[in-house]
């Protein structure tokens, strides 16, 4: 059974110099901010992770997670992504199979690499080291959400009689997703039986990762496709976008100062190549129908657009947020579904 289309939105909690507001107070806000949308009927709260930024990029998601999920009653909660090399694995199943109970069922978890050094660098972790960090992070993290007792021993990690407790709500532990911005990640999310986080082109993200599916007998049509699109829902572009892509610039400049240590060639909005990530802006309609395009273009069932750029407060996102959740979700549930 193909899954159902789920829509939310995308935290980074990064409140950079400048915006007028103290770090307490601007959680605060967006704490009440996301009680706010999951009464509006959104489906997905999800949270991006980097380490040691000036503005205060989200480090530790698991913990606002659990915060939102004693407020909330039905929105789930992800990432994209956990940079699973800086994570001890185990402690990582332990600490969502605590949010699992606490939420009732409301956690997953998505999965990536990671590139920025210094993201490394403060954990003392040699980025050459991420692959292998990361495939044997995953192999663990399968065999803690199974929920019987092993042992591993591994070049990065060796544990040994792990066996999660608190149990896992969920059949199975949270639901695994991990990002792809190649062949081999895309490979890498089939033969650990996750869903995708594309972040490279169809062609060497979705369309390998199905195909390896196919070939391991799964359907890929029973799995789930997420991905940050963001949309600005607006009746008026020139008046309300241009402080929304001010602080859209501010937020990509971080990205390509980070690819630039990383020696990629570029940031996201500027690859042509990669499923498109930028903003769409408009009207109601407009929106729905770029966005529906967009679904079916790529397969996508799960997507997330930004509360709050960096720089501005949930009040300045609070009308296209409002239309986003209550006029152009559901008519792109009753157009995709």
């Amino acid at each position: 059974m193909k899954p159902n289309l789920r829509i939310g939105v995308v935290y980074d909690f990064r409140n950079p110099a400048g915006s007028g507001v103290d770090n307490k107070t601007f959680y605060s806000e967006l704490m009440e901010q996301a009680v706010w949308l999951e009464k509006l009927g959104l489906d997905l709260i999800w949270f991006t992770e980097h380490h040691f930024v000036d503005d205060g990029y989200l480090p530790s998601w698991i913990p606002v997670a659990a915060a939102m999920a004693a407020r909330t009653k039905n929105v789930r909660f992800s990432s994209d992504i956990s940079i699973l090399p800086l994570y001890q694995p185990v402690r990582l199943a332990e600490d969502l199979a605590v949010v699992d109970n606490l939420s009732g069922g409301r956690i997953e978890l998505g999965i990536g690499l990671g590139y920025v050094p210094w993201d490394f660098d403060g954990y003392g972790i040699p980025l050459k080291q991420r692959v292998s960090h990361t495939d044997e992070g995953l192999e663990i993290l399968t065999r803690c959400f199974a929920g019987k007792p092993f042992s591993f021993e591994g070049e990065r990690y060796q544990v040994h009689d792990v066996n999660i407790k608190p149990d896992y709500i969920q059949p199975g532990g949270p639901p695994l997703w991990v990002a792809a911005s190649s062949v081999a990640g895309a490979r890498r999310a089939a033969r650990f039986n996750a869903h995708l986080l594309p972040q490279g082109p169809f062609d060497t993200t979705i369309q390998v990762w199905r195909d390896e599916l196919m070939n391991a007998g799964r359907n890929p049509d029973e799995y789930r496709i997420g991905i940050i699109k963001p949309c600005f829902v607006t009746d008026d572009k020139d008046v309300d976008w241009p402080r929304v892509r001010a602080a859209e610039r501010r937020r990509m400049e971080y990205y390509g100062s980070a690819f630039a240590a990383a020696g990629r060639s570029a940031p996201p909005d500027q690859d042509r190549e990669r499923i498109s990530q930028n903003w769409v802006v408009g009207d109601v309609d407009y929106c729905v129908a770029e966005l529906a395009r967009f679904i079916w273009e790529n397969g996508i069932t799960d997507l997330v657009t930004w509360a709050v750029p960096p720089g501005l407060r949930p009040a300045d996102m609070a009308a296209s947020l409002e239309n986003f959740a209550t006029k152009v979700v559901p008519l792109l549930k009753a157009t995709c579904e």
